[in-house]
Parts: C-alpha cells; structure tokens; sequence
C-alpha cells in the first residue's frame, strides 16, 4: 500500500534510507515537468526540454535534501522556487542572454522608467522610436525581455494531485504585525501598477501566472502565435516593473 506524502516524509525523516529518497523523488518528478514548461524561455542552441527537466531534477534533489516538514511548509512550496533556481543556474552557463542583450533590456527599462514617470505607459510605436529600433528588432528585445523575468509570481504555487492548491501553501508560523503591513503594502502597489497596465497585458498576465495556462495556451485563448504570446509576456512584465519602480522612486 502507497504511503500518502505526510507517512512518506515522516518515514524518510525518521530512517532516510536510499529506496525512500527514491520514491520521494519519483512521487514529485511531475513538479520538475511542471515548472520546467511553464518557464517562459527559449532553449539555447543544444539543448531540449528533457535538458530543462534535468536541471530541474537537481533542483528536487536540493529541496528534499533540505525540507523541514516540521516548519510547516508544504513540500511543493519549499521545492519550486528550488528547481526553478536549479534550472536557471544551468541556463546561466550557456549565456542564454548575451552581454549585448543585458545591454539592451537595460535600455529599455530605463526608457521605460522614464516615460512611467513622465506620460505613463507607452504604446510599441513611441517605445520603437524611443529605442531607435524597427519593428523587428523590438519583438526580438520583447523576446529577451520575456526570457530574463522569468522569476516571480508563479514561484509561489504549488503541485497537489495535479492541481494548484493555494490553500496548502500556509505556513503555520503567522507573520509579525510589521510584516503583515509590509506585506499588505507591496500587495497593494504591485495591484496599482497592474490596474495602470492596457487591458490586454492585464489579462495575458492573469492567464499566466494566475489561471496557469502556458504560453501556447494563452495564444489559442487570445488568437495569437506563442511567439506574439512570448513577446506581449515581456513587453507587460517590462511595464509592470517600470510602473513599480516609477511608484517606489516617486
């Protein structure tokens, strides 16, 4: 009879022995999968999905080495932001982002940051002009922009049965007063700045990080290619942060 993962830890924590660690790791492989497609990224040459997911696995492997069942996490909300760190280390070595392109999004940002401030958010044409660029390479900038934030939201969610179970994600250690007007602060900031985003970017946004779907699948949605979809993904995750950072510097 299967142990549930409650009698699966709590074996493992009391005699980790191979064959346990061993299930352990083949009972959460579907979050490796999980979190590797849903990385908006663009392979570098040489490598393939199945890459990803093994990068993914020494992710998995970190987080049960180091889970603490008795903190009160549940495993997949300790493990994600693991195996999204894992994969993002390895993709680092290939320089999936060249210097030039750092340079660019750089540019970009501050553009961004600047026209936040001044006349809010700005439409692709006055960006293009702004950054000097033709309409190819402002998607390619988007495409890059898309790829380098791809940290953040969804690295709070977790797998439960093949589902996202938001309410399993609660830690039993409530947070301090200050903490929770710093948390409730930063909420209300980052909802500020989603409410000054165009309609469309608000709900590319929200059937991303919020409904789950990928990239393909907000495209069917939307009527678009995944490649339009990847584009408008960078160009409203870039606004996002320019309005953010526009907030907090006044």
């Amino acid at each position: 009879m299967e142990l549930d993962n409650d009698k699966l830890w709590a074996a493992y924590i009391s005699s980790p022995e191979p064959r346990l660690k061993e299930e352990i790791v083949k009972r959460f492989l579907p979050l490796v999968r999980y979190v590797a497609a849903r990385m908006a990224v663009k392979f570098p040459a040489g490598l393939d999905f199945e890459d990803i997911m093994s990068f993914g696995v020494l992710g998995l492997l970190d987080a049960v080495d180091r889970f603490e069942p008795e903190r009160g996490f549940v495993f997949q909300t300790f493990a994600v932001p693991r195996i999204r760190g894992a994969i993002l280390d390895e993709l680092r070595r290939f320089d999936w982002i060249s210097r030039s392109g750092r340079e660019k999004l750089q540019k970009f940002e501050r553009t961004l940051e600047n026209i936040a401030k001044t006349k809010g958010i700005a439409d692709d044409k006055s960006l293009m002009k702004a950054m000097d660029m033709d309409e190819k390479s402002y998607k390619d900038l988007l495409e890059i922009a898309s790829r380098s934030y791809v940290v953040s939201l969804d690295d709070v969610l977790a797998l439960e049965d093949g589902d996202m179970q938001r309410e399993n994600m609660v830690e039993d250690d409530k947070p301090d007063a200050l903490e929770l007007i710093e948390q409730s602060e930063e909420a209300e900031q980052v909802v500020a700045a989603l409410k000054k985003l165009p309609e469309r970017e608000r709900i590319l946004l929200s059937l991303y990080y919020y409904e789950g779907l990928t990239l393909k699948e907000i495209g069917q949605v939307l009527g678009v290619t995944e490649s339009r979809v990847s584009q408008l993904h960078g160009r409203a995750l870039s606004l996002l942060r320019a309005e953010l950072k526009s907030r907090l510097t006044g």
